[in-house]
């Protein structure tokens, strides 16, 4: 089942007028008032509101990052993910909608039980601690406690966010393609495209059956990973609007305390931390995508714990393959090898000049080679990389845009926990381990396996292919045709140039036959010369005439 639906019809979105009306009203009140005259929602701008003081001392990114912030949790989560792709968006706006956080009012008690009495669990609990946990712009989270005495969390949807969320995006799309249709400077960013990804995106995040099979998933990669802690999800206790899962015994990283407790070596928690995270990516091909410090939990006897997994990248083969190749080439400063790996990763383009995208890449990334963690946030390099490579044609695909943007929160855990740990020089030593993993016996035979399925229909139909082939071809009627890009322009150039000889020719010959009847003199006489000769010259005359504006027309 959807949890969000969108429509792109106008007809649909004019059904939540008063929203569009809202939201062209704050934009106007930051001083886009000129952007809807342009997009023909004037008429939606019924007042001039009251705008901040000293408007424009404020940038544009300023101006679009406040609207956002005064708009609410669905454009406020819309700039954070612009914050993460500096391939769609320039740099002054990824570093305002960088600043936007979730600012969640907290949901009173009396409305959570509402929501797990509708969803027909309230009764399933022994107790429901009124006190939340935390509180966030599509859930809140509470500790609970079964009636077996389990002690778990529970995370509630707020109440109406999705249908808040379904009039914002449907607002959204009216405006992407509005601002396509009539401000052409905004095309290159593809604002359809965009909302299109942030629907998908939020879509996921907002039903919680889905994060509960990420938990599922997580927990059975990392079965046999005793460092590793996945909360255990009681299945019976989820629906799309609840989600019920075990307490983890520990202390988030954002608590001070955390790294404080009795036997807890941080160089260790570090580690097992990034080892954990890497297996996700070259070994598992799906990692969590939001691992920021409040969903890392440092347990007793160093072992880690992970919440949180509603966002999550998966990678495929071949994608994982080129981030090793990433990092392995940035630990080597190859940087034609670095662009070659984008190339090969983006949809296929004859645009892209290779010397001269390895030429940018090494003049970005180039004077932070060699610094560690303390000094740079290689995610943070590798999203800037991204900008690089957009600016020479390349698409970047959507799971490398998050999985460096999952890097720049793993970097940070990291420079929280020991600011000196080289995230790269660890990062190699795990590629490496990939290498020999890619090598295996097993391995080798399920690719071996795949290639023999993948073959199979070609060797198949390559006889029948083959055969047809060699009878086209010795066929008496067979010709082989070539087509040639703009081969109709070619081809009137050369019609064009046939006609102008051939008036030259009929010229030519007008002019030497009228000349040698001119000096023979006849009794027929017009203008004082031969009647044929004048007639003649004034043909050839004429066909200049005609050849010289044929000559202009080419």
């Amino acid at each position: 089942m959807k949890i969000l639906t969108t429509g792109r019809q106008i007809g649909k979105t004019l059904k939540n007028a008063s929203r569009l009306r809202t939201i062209v009203g704050v934009f106007a009140k930051h001083g886009f008032s000129n952007v809807a005259e342009r997009i023909k929602l004037g008429r939606f701008v019924l007042e001039r509101l009251s705008s901040p003081e000293n408007l424009d001392k404020y940038s544009t990114a300023e101006r679009i990052r406040m609207s956002f912030e005064e708009l609410g949790p669905t454009f406020v989560k819309l700039g954070q993910l612009l914050a993460t792709r500096p391939d769609l968006v320039p740099e002054e706006f990824v570093i305002e909608f960088s600043k936007l956080h979730d600012q969640a009012a907290n949901l009173s008690y009396e409305k959570v039980e509402q929501v797990l009495k509708e969803e027909g669990l309230f009764d399933k609990f022994e107790s429901l601690d009124p006190i939340h946990l935390g509180a966030a712009s599509i859930a809140q989270v509470h500790r609970a406690r079964l009636k077996d005495g389990s002690s778990v969390v529970v995370k509630v949807q707020r109440p109406g966010i999705i249908q808040t969320i379904n009039d914002d995006l449907n607002v959204l799309y009216l405006l992407a393609e509005l601002l396509e249709a009539y401000i052409p400077e905004t095309r290159p960013f593809n604002p359809v495209a965009i909302v299109d990804e942030y629907f998908k995106t939020l879509e996921l995040e907002a039903n919680f059956v889905v994060e509960a099979n990420n938990i599922r998933r997580f927990a059975a990669n990392f079965a046999n990973e005793k460092d590793v802690k996945i909360p255990k999800v009681y299945f019976d206790l989820v629906t799309e609007r609840v989600l019920t899962m075990e307490a983890l015994e520990g202390i988030p990283l954002t608590s001070e305390h955390a790294l404080k407790q009795e036997g807890i070596d941080p160089t260790e928690i570090i580690k097992r931390g990034l080892r954990c995270y890497l297996k996700m990516v070259f070994v598992d091909g799906i990692f969590h995508g939001d691992l920021h410090a409040g969903n890392f939990f440092v347990l007793p006897g160093n072992q880690i714990g992970l919440i949180d997994f509603g966002v999550v990248g998966r990678l495929n083969p071949k994608t994982q393959s080129a981030i090793a190749n990433m990092l392995i080439a940035l630990s080597k400063e190859d940087y034609e090898r670095l662009a070659y790996e984008y190339i090969d990763l983006a949809p296929f383009t004859e645009r892209v000049n290779v010397d001269l995208f390895a030429k940018d890449l090494r003049n970005l990334i180039a004077p932070f080679y060699g610094l560690t963690l303390k000094n740079v946030n290689i995610g943070k390099v590798l999203l800037s990389s991204s900008s690089v490579a957009a600016k020479h044609h390349l698409s970047v695909p959507t799971e490398l845009m998050l999985f460096f943007k999952s890097m720049v929160a793993i970097e940070a855990l990291g420079r929280k926990i020991q600011k000196e740990f080289d995230f790269l020089a660890y990062s190699l030593e795990f590629a490496g381990e990939l290498i020999k993993v890619q090598y295996e016996p097993h391995r080798m035979m399920n690719d071996v396996s795949q290639l023999a399925r993948e073959s199979r229909g070609l060797i198949n139909s390559l006889p029948r292919q083959l055969t047809f082939l060699l009878r086209k071809i010795n066929s008496p009627d067979h010709a082989i045709k070539i087509q040639i890009r703009e081969i109709d322009e070619l081809k009137k150039g050369i019609m064009l140039s046939f006609n102008l000889m051939f008036l030259g020719i009929i010229i030519g010959c007008l002019l030497l036959s009228s000349s040698f009847i001119f000096v023979h003199p006849t009794d027929n006489n017009l203008y004082g010369m031969p009647t044929i000769s004048f007639v003649g010259y004034a043909l050839a005359g004429a066909l200049s005439v005609i050849a010289f504006f044929n000559y202009l027309k080419k």
